[in-house]
């Protein structure tokens, strides 16, 4: 497979070059792709054709960012969506169709889509990640990359429906709890990073710093140098451990016995 490089239109001078990311995220600029996935002897035939076999996906696909892809490849300048990840169809259309005749399946493969999404690939490198470079799971099983999902938000590409989307393989940790966690209804990536981490579980932080994003409580100046959790004066507790490891707060994604998540 090629290399391909990515540039944005739209965007006036280099000074906005860093927005770049954050612009297509929302869907509003197109991005043009210098190169589509290799497949020998192939010629590009366009969305059109696709959509004679792909009806349904078709009908979905602009909803989705990938809907924004312009191919610049010299054998296909201005040709937009499905081969810019597929790669071009005209052996697979020949061939009658079919999964994996002569085409290139991201679902398969997580290497398409990090032509693209370098920082993602960069986070599955890390000592815990999901297991997509191991090729246990999928892109897709995450992120609809056609846009079937009409209540993901603009980007098309986000898990708008976050805990639902992890509960497919994490149901003990996502299931109704008595006394949930607040930070559940925030989702799971506010303390897990679902690509990848350098700290066990994928949480974004390692230490009690993780749950006093949200916990800790200021005082007034007699309590100085302390830390006050519910009221409480947790400054010696903090240094047994996390507020899950040190035997207090273990039932961390809730608990159906105590509202303070404790066993």
């Amino acid at each position: 497979m090629k290399s391909r490089s990515l540039t944005v239109t739209g965007l006036a001078g280099v000074a906005l070059a860093a927005v770049a990311i954050g612009l297509q995220s929302c869907s509003t600029v197109p991005v043009r792709l210098l190169a589509a996935p290799e497949i020998a002897g192939a010629d590009f035939v366009g969305d059109k054709t696709c959509a004679e076999c792909h009806t349904n996906i078709s009908r979905a696909f602009p909803s989705s960012a990938h809907a924004r892809i312009r191919l610049e490849a010299p054998r296909a300048a201005g040709q937009s969506g499905c081969e810019s990840c597929h790669g071009p169809g005209s052996l697979h259309v020949a061939s009658g169709g079919g999964a994996g005749k002569f085409i290139v399946n991201p679902g398969k493969d997580p290497g398409t889509c990090f032509e693209c999404h370098r920082p993602t690939e960069a986070e599955f490198h890390l000592p815990q990640h999901h297991p997509v470079l191991e090729k246990h799971m999928s892109c897709v099983q995450c992120h609809d990359p056609h846009g079937f999902d009409i209540f993901k938000p603009a980007g098309g590409l986000a898990m708008a429906r976050l805990n639902e989307t992890c509960a497919q393989c994490h149901r003990e940790q996502t299931r109704p709890f008595v006394f949930e966690h607040p930070a559940l209804r925030e989702g799971c990536s506010s303390c897990h990073n679902p690509h990848g981490s350098i700290n066990a579980k994928m949480l974004t932080q390692r230490d009690p710093n993780l749950c006093l994003r949200c916990h800790a409580q200021v005082q007034g100046p007699g309590a100085a140098g302390r830390v006050y959790i519910g009221n409480i004066d947790h400054t010696s507790l903090l240094r047994l451990g996390t507020c899950w490891s040190s035997g207090c707060h273990t039932a961390v994604h809730g608990s159906n016995v105590d509202i303070r998540l404790r066993y």
